[in-house]
């Protein structure tokens, strides 16, 4: 009697932990591309701080490789403000015609140095030797390190860059980006801890027509699409996650999301004050670049 006792507390506290991993945060504390302010951005030394801080959700994006790989970077090119050539030196780039990562093999982006030269937005951002990870050995790292570390599984919020009237230029087509990603996903079986967000609406209805068990999340720089309803009207379905430039974030706004069952977590506030706000205004998560601020 004692043991299936303890077989059954065991199978509870299993069954809880799951529940736990697959479970969207009460308040999500998303870490912006891991955390920019702190670490070099989008790499996999920036996610481990993050871990170390205490976010619910690691925030980072992705582009795709001239040989079909899901590569970590906000940039479709390696961007000169903050990368050093695989030699060290710094080089020039204007992310029209050179240094594009859909026309380099992965194995050329990774030499390049991504995390020694100091960024001038950033001037608490840690300087170390790192590059451009692919996504898959990402998720490896982060799985491993959160489980050594004794913390819950890590949530994901996976931005597709895509830019329309880009593709075969700077991405591929949507349909081929999200496959691509989704890939990945399904391979690392972390599809039930992710949110695909982006700003080009193609990759999100892709999503949400082929793969409608991953939430996805629609993200907004401005008013012009007409405000929540305007951006529902152009994505032509409703997304687990409204990602608005916090400074559009109201209290209406906030009422509305809740009415409509949207979670709303807006980007980037990077003051303590500007986060105390939107908490009490009732958004449901914050990204920002500082989240050691929480």
């Amino acid at each position: 009697m004692v043991k299936q006792t303890l077989l059954l507390g065991t199978l509870l506290i299993a069954m809880s932990e799951m529940k736990a991993q697959t479970t969207f945060p009460v308040f999500d504390e998303e870490g912006h591309r891991g955390c920019r302010g702190l670490m070099p951005e989008n790499t996999i030394p920036a996610m481990k701080k993050a871990i170390d801080i205490g976010v619910t959700t690691l925030e980072m994006d992705v582009v795709i490789s001239k040989d079909k790989q899901v590569v970590l970077s906000h940039d479709h090119y390696i961007n000169p403000l903050f990368s050093l050539t695989p030699d060290g030196k710094e080089f020039t780039a204007d992310g029209t015609n050179n240094y594009i990562i859909y026309k380099m093999d992965y194995a050329e982006v990774k030499r390049f140095d991504v995390g020694s030269k100091a960024h001038p937005y950033f001037p608490r951002q840690q300087k170390i030797k790192t590059y451009k990870p692919l996504l898959g050995e990402l998720i490896d790292s982060v799985e491993a390190y959160a489980q050594q570390k004794k913390n819950p599984p890590m949530w994901y919020n996976i931005e597709t860059k895509s830019v329309e009237g880009h593709d075969g230029e700077w991405q591929p087509a949507p349909e081929e980006f999200v496959d691509l990603l989704v890939a990945v996903l399904q391979q690392k079986k972390i599809t039930d801890r992710v949110v695909i967000q982006s700003f080009d609406k193609r990759t999100l209805q892709v999503l949400h027509k082929k793969y409608p068990d991953i939430k996805t999340s629609f993200l907004v720089g401005d008013d012009k699409l007409g405000g929540l309803n305007g951006a529902l009207t152009a994505l032509g379905f409703t997304p687990f996650v409204y990602s608005p430039n916090y400074k559009l974030v109201n209290a209406q706004l906030v009422q509305s999301c809740k009415e409509k069952d949207i979670k709303l977590i807006p980007w980037t506030p990077d003051t303590a004050e500007e986060i105390a706000q939107l908490k009490a205004l009732g958004v449901d998560g914050i990204i920002t670049d500082y989240p050691d601020l929480f």
